[in-house]
């Protein structure tokens, strides 16, 4: 099929690849280059570059709300627009460019999880599974009907960085046999029941309250983990938590009661790996031998 790939960040790239190998890729569409680095130059992002070493055009718009902007889009004749964790709005013209539509690749079991976070929320939420989805995209807000799910469990040590490489990998499968199916598969609308949203990260949220529960807790570390990271201050530096598992263990809230395991408001948590600020992610031991923590973070 002729299309147009449309996304931006780390978790779009093995999607991109995928269609690159069986489909004529027409454009990539991706959010323009930010400053990054501690020289703020602009750098493009992780679709950007991939699309520049498979040899693909690739366009960067701020808006597509303009309407020349949507006359290069239409001109483009694509069978379907692609659409995974792009980040910009796609007004109805956009929507209906394409000779089958856009389709999304939404990374929960639509509809729990709308919006920008679902990997993050359903970690922190304790859900059971996740999975899925490939979506016919229309105006609202991650609403439109499914046409193909999949379901997997979410492991009890996972982070959000492992559950993204497993759905990305289950995307890009997923899409491809959208793509080989799409005539023969009818599109089923969401129910209303069960709605949730997953809010964007505010990293407010990130700083660990061990009054909570332990589970609570590790869910947040793990749900926060790589990015922006769960973190404590340990004499006045920001130490992110990165992987940590429940064990036994009581005291007041916040105690440490050997290593680097933390009592919280109900048992206690064991902080498996942690970043200490402008360092690489490590151990708890190896973080250990040049951080000395105090009797309660």
């Amino acid at each position: 099929m002729k299309l147009v790939f449309m996304g931006t960040p780390e978790f779009s790239v093995p999607v991109l690849q995928a269609l690159a190998l069986r489909h004529q890729v027409l454009a990539v569409y991706t959010q323009p280059p930010r400053p990054a680095g501690r020289g703020k130059a602009e750098r493009p992002g992780a679709v950007h570059q991939a699309a520049l070493g498979l040899g693909l055009p690739v366009r960067h718009p701020t808006s597509l709300k303009g309407a020349e902007a949507q006359a290069e889009f239409a001109a483009l004749g694509a069978d379907v627009a692609v659409v995974v964790a792009y980040g910009l709005i796609l007004p109805q013209a956009v929507l209906d460019a394409p000779r089958h539509g856009c389709l999304n690749i939404h990374a929960s079991l639509l509809p729990r999880w709308r919006g920008a976070a679902p990997i993050h929320r359903a970690i922190m939420a304790g859900d059971a599974e996740t999975g899925v989805c490939i979506m016919q995209m229309e105006a609202g807000l991650d609403t439109g009907p499914v046409l193909l799910r999949e379901a997997t469990p979410i492991g009890t040590a996972e982070t959000t960085a492992d559950l993204h490489d497993r759905l990305s990998a289950m995307g890009a499968r997923l899409i491809l046999q959208a793509l080989d199916r799409l005539p023969d598969l009818h599109p089923e609308p969401q129910p209303a029941e069960g709605v949730t949203y997953a809010a964007k990260i505010d990293k407010a949220e990130a700083r660990v309250d061990f009054t909570r529960h332990a589970a609570e807790v590790d869910r947040l570390i793990r749900g926060l983990s790589p990015f922006p990271g769960a973190w404590v201050s340990v004499a006045g530096e920001r130490v992110k938590l990165l992987r940590s598992r429940l064990c036994p263990g009581s005291g007041v809230p916040g105690q440490v009661l050997g290593g680097f395991t933390i009592a919280c408001g109900t048992d206690a948590i064991e902080v498996l790996e942690a970043q200490r600020e402008g360092k690489r992610p490590m151990p708890a031991a190896e973080v250990l031998k040049g951080l000395t923590l105090p009797d309660r973070l």
